[in-house]
């Protein structure tokens, strides 16, 4: 395609997983090693003989076209190698197999703080990270104030960027991306850092740098909404593979279509997942006030929401946060959070649970699908989208012996309220 801005042929990525087959290390080990080693020299054995590796294929036979000027989504499950393929195409890193050709600079934003000194002020950086970018010194010059003023760190400027947050870093880093007109500009995840008018000033960039200016955008993101809203075209990966590629709300229809098979499979044993993995969450299921199972809740009754979890290593996490997100196709309709319903600190250890208890069930009649997390002194322990898929029946929410009425199927969150007429 002579239009193409990004061409790519057959892309594949391999890692090598190596496993040490020496089991120990203690000095009777160590003494076993160093006879051992003459003999394996007689056999003429390598260090290859002597250590197995397993290949684990991130990008498998990837094609792609892109045009210039389009603004193009990839979306999939955590490890469907979305951002292997956003590494490569910003060079991180190379290719096993297959050829990427691009025509035109490239500015990625795939990390808060990628390309940046943690000891240089954010001065130095914007003139770091430009030349990174491949930018000249005057071209950094003349968009300097833009950066600046889009960031909002024009009272941080000569701090070192040690000391910003992690929403400080990612509006720097983006405005710095987004202002030094790239050809191609490509977005990770990492903007679900940022405060979600940031976020909204971001997304609004990006359609501009698209539809206005002509630029090419490569958006990886959960966020649905912002996938569907933005762009024309989307990409659905799996395990490595381009699944489907087409129109932006066919793709989307079918990733959440995909969220219900997900929901049936065992939390525990779910394995696209994010987080260091130190504690897990392993189970998710309702129950009514005395602690039984709920194959569905019930408006306005009272529900339990049970969330199981396993710490590896005997070790005990601190200053814990846990969230349940609930879900109707693409829109967030509210939350539940430890965080926030309590002062008390969350610490878990081996196994357990946490009941999360809502005196009156909110929705209204249907079907919502939940996101789960959990964190440990602001790490990401574990994240699972479509953990599971809860059932809820029209009951009476109002205490009036009525359910919703027809007029009342546009609305999923139930409010306590009352009237008065003067």
């Amino acid at each position: 395609m002579n239009d193409s801005i990004i061409s790519v042929e057959n892309l594949s990525k391999r890692y090598l997983i190596g496993r040490n087959l020496e089991k120990g290390d203690g000095l009777r080990h160590a003494l076993e090693r160093i006879v051992r080693a003459p003999l394996g020299l007689m056999r003429r054995q390598t260090r290859d003989d002597r250590r197995k590796t397993v290949e684990f294929w991130a990008l498998r036979d990837l094609n792609l076209q892109v045009r210039q000027g389009e603004m193009l989504g990839v979306i999939g499950r955590n490890g469907a190698g979305k951002s292997t393929l956003l590494k490569l195409l910003s060079r991180i890193t190379e290719p096993t197999t297959g050829r990427i050709r691009l025509r035109g600079r490239v500015a990625s934003l795939l990390e808060v703080g990628t390309g940046f000194h943690p000891e240089l002020t954010g001065r130095e950086n914007i003139f770091l990270n430009g030349s990174i970018l491949g930018m000249t010194r005057v071209e950094i010059k003349r968009r300097f104030d833009e950066i600046v003023a889009f960031a909002e760190i024009d009272k941080f400027l000569d701090t070192p960027v040690k000391r910003y947050s992690s929403g400080m870093y990612v509006r720097l880093a983006f405005a710095v991306a987004a202002h030094l007109e790239p050809e191609i500009l490509i977005v990770d995840e990492v903007l679900a850092v940022g405060d979600a008018e940031f976020q909204k000033k971001c997304l609004g960039k990006m359609e501009d740098a698209s539809t206005k200016q002509g630029r090419t955008v490569i958006l990886v993101s959960h966020q649905m909404p912002a996938v569907q809203n933005l762009c024309t075209r989307c990409l659905l990966m799996d395990q490595g593979r381009l699944i489907k590629e087409g129109r932006t709300k066919q793709i989307v229809a079918e990733y959440l279509s995909t969220g219900s098979q997900l929901a049936t499979t065992d939390l525990a044993a779910r394995t696209d997942r994010a987080g260091k993995g130190v504690a897990r969450i392993t189970r998710l299921e309702m129950l009514d006030a005395s602690g039984k199972p709920l194959p569905e809740a019930a408006s306005g009754s009272e529900v339990r929401l049970r969330v199981c979890y396993e710490v590896n290593g005997g070790a005990t996490l601190g200053k814990c946060i846990l969230c349940v997100t609930f879900y109707k196709e693409l829109e967030c309709y509210f939350g539940l959070s430890t965080a926030l319903s309590s002062r008390q600190e969350l610490q878990i250890h081996g196994e357990g649970h946490v009941d999360f208890i809502v005196p009156a069930w909110p929705l209204a009649g249907g079907r919502y699908r939940t996101d789960v997390y959990l964190e440990s002194g602001s790490e990401m322990q574990d994240l699972v989208f479509d953990a599971a898929y809860l059932d809820t029946t029209d009951g009476d929410f109002y205490g009036t012996g009525k359910v919703c009425h027809s007029e009342y199927w546009r609305n999923f969150v139930l409010v306590p309220h009352y009237w008065r007429q003067a």
